[in-house]
């Protein structure tokens, strides 16, 4: 199969040279060992979903990290839980030394929970995601990242941004979705794409939620999974959704947090830091990967999405996932991702927290601006310390539509 590089490579080498150990975390089949193996070919590899290599290091895991003290990957570290204690002891014998351990994660709140607490100040965590339109397209990242994390930026600045990328290859990556086998095998079958997402949804509940969750019913989970696809991109109420499937509000919640914790969706908190206004509490979130909501939707081709119900709120959650994994890939820290519904009806779809500022984004799908798209930036930027405010569309050109709201096409992110 075709290599793509990946954006944080850059990164991870970085990290490297910071912390002895270095996990990359994300969806299963987004290409984690692949970036292992090609950042680090002559480091010691070891899978712990192959049993050989499970049992050579469960058994006697102190033996092993006496024999590979160093320049070791270790595959889907989540297998062997036990195995982020014993590596805070091996790291702690040396701990001035970095760049010695890689670690892989999917799908578990075991490994999250491990690295937090066993290996705090030890490690730094990616999060690796399927590919953004311009990694899979093999362009540089968009410069607009660096440029939005520069403090007190000057809204002019954004004028003259380059991009690489067109229209059509971002309405293309977001029918698609961007996980690199379905994408890139595609290309010679196009039927591989809805066979690879059949199977996906099939291994990701029979191999990670069983074996996680084993109380949890598969059948229904599957059928929250399919009912969530209607409400991705939307203030979701989980009541709604729990009477609908003849289950509680308190199992609909757990379902919800258990998706988001296995990367597959992507829970918004609101922002509440406004405190001239009451803002909407409830939870807002959308899958990951659009390609994932489109074949649960059952849309055969852009045409038909282009004019399905979904079409807004599917383009909106692809644009803010693609924000998102741009910032990831730069080095910096403290950045948080909210949404914004005031009671008035005012609202956001991405607000960016972060030491260089505070940062409203709103999306929109089509061309045509009008007064009310710039309804909720205005008032935000009228009651925060918010400098400046992004409208995102499929526009030809940037431009600023007042002082301090700009509007940049999607092809520049």
């Amino acid at each position: 199969m075709k290599h793509i590089k990946r954006y944080l490579n850059e990164k991870i080498d970085q990290l490297l040279t910071l912390f002895p150990v270095v996990a990359i975390v994300g969806p299963r089949q987004c290409g984690k060992s692949t970036l292992v193996r090609t950042l680090r070919p002559d480091w010691n590899y070891y899978d712990l979903e192959r049993s050989d290599n499970f049992q050579l290091i469960s058994s006697d895991p102190l033996g092993f990290f006496d024999r590979r003290k160093g320049n070791t990957i270790i595959d889907e570290a989540q297998q062997y839980p036990a195995l982020f204690q014993v590596l805070r002891g091996v790291v702690d014998e040396n701990r001035d030394v970095c760049g010695r351990y890689l670690l892989t994660g999917s799908s578990s709140p075991d490994i999250v929970k491990g690295l937090s607490e066993s290996l705090a100040g030890r490690i730094a965590t990616v999060e690796l995601w399927p590919f953004k339109t311009a990694e899979y397209a093999e362009k540089p990242l968009s410069p607009i990242y660096s440029l939005l994390s520069v403090n007190r930026l000057d809204i002019h600045d954004l004028l003259d941004l380059k991009t690489e990328v067109s229209q059509n290859q971002v309405y293309e990556h977001w029918f698609n979705g961007g996980y690199p086998e379905p994408r890139i095998k595609s290309q010679q079958n196009s039927d591989f794409h809805g066979l690879w997402m059949d199977q996906y949804f099939s291994s990701y509940i029979q191999r990670d939620i069983q074996r996680l969750f084993p109380r949890i019913n598969p059948q229904t989970f599957r059928l929250f999974i399919q009912s969530l696809s209607f409400h991705s991109g939307n203030i979701i109420n989980q009541s709604e959704i729990a009477r609908a499937l003849e289950v509680s509000s308190v199992t609909a919640k757990s379902y919800l947090e258990i998706l988001h914790d296995t990367f597959v969706w992507r829970n918004l908190r609101v922002y509440d830091r406004n405190k001239m206004k009451k803002v909407q509490k409830s939870p807002k979130g959308f899958f990951r990967d659009q390609g994932i909501l489109h074949h649960l939707l059952k849309i055969q081709d852009l045409d038909s999405l282009l004019i399905h119900p979904s079409a807004g709120t599917s383009f909106e959650a692809f644009i803010l996932e693609e924000i998102i994994r741009g910032f990831q890939c730069l080095l910096k820290p403290g950045i948080e991702y909210h949404y914004y519904r005031t009671r008035d009806k005012s609202e956001i779809d991405l607000i960016i927290e972060a030491p260089f500022g505070l940062i409203p984004i709103e999306v929109k799908l089509g061309h045509k601006i009008t007064k009310r798209s710039l309804f909720g930036l205005k008032n935000f930027l009228a009651d925060t310390s918010a400098s400046f405010g992004i409208l995102i569309n499929n526009s030809q050109k940037i431009e600023l539509l007042t002082d301090n709201i700009i509007q940049i096409p999607a092809i520049y992110f």
